[in-house]
This record gives structure tokens, sequence and C-alpha cells, in this order.
């Protein structure tokens, strides 16, 4: 059984379970019984996933909203070690 959400131009939105593959555009409202049109949405990744998942996916939706901004480049100790470069490189020749 699969979750599939409608929306109603008098109720608003709604949730009907349905068998995979057998939603069709329009179902019948549970209030009003007017025609609803189908509301294609995200799934629902949240539900059973660990704490770090979690965590992860909602810095995701957050940074999807409001991004942070950078205003100028970090200094290189934040930025971590840098690595050695590759000895293959020097071999390539320059322009």
């Amino acid at each position: 059984m699969a979750l599939y959400e409608y929306a109603c131009a008098r109720c608003g939105r709604f949730d009907v379970r349905l068998a995979i593959g057998t939603a069709t555009n329009q179902y019948r409202c549970p209030d009003c019984g007017q025609p609803a049109r189908r509301v294609f949405s995200s799934p629902a990744l949240r539900q059973g996933s660990s704490r770090p998942v979690a965590s992860l996916l909602e810095q995701e939706e957050k940074s999807r909203e409001a991004p942070d901004v950078v205003s100028s480049v970090p200094p290189r100790a934040a930025r971590g070690p840098r690595q050695a470069p590759n000895p293959m490189l020097g071999r390539l020749p320059r322009p």
C-alpha cells in the first residue's frame, strides 16, 4: 500500500492509501464528495531514519531555503592540511 495525496478545492489536502500503481488523477473528497486532483509530493524520507541521517536531511532542507553566505575564503588552517601534489603532475607539459 502507498500513501497518495490529493487536494480538494473546498476542503484542502488529504491522504489516501491505495495499492501501488492504482492511484488516479482524481479522487472523491471524503468530506464534500467533490473530485479532488492528485498532488505529487516528495516521499517521507525522515520516518524510520537514524538520527545522523535525519540531521543531514534537516541541514540539506535548511540550506535549500536559506543557504549560508560566504564573504571570504577561510584561513588555511580552517581548510585542513594541504595535500602533497601528485608527482605525476610534474611530468605534464607546461603552457
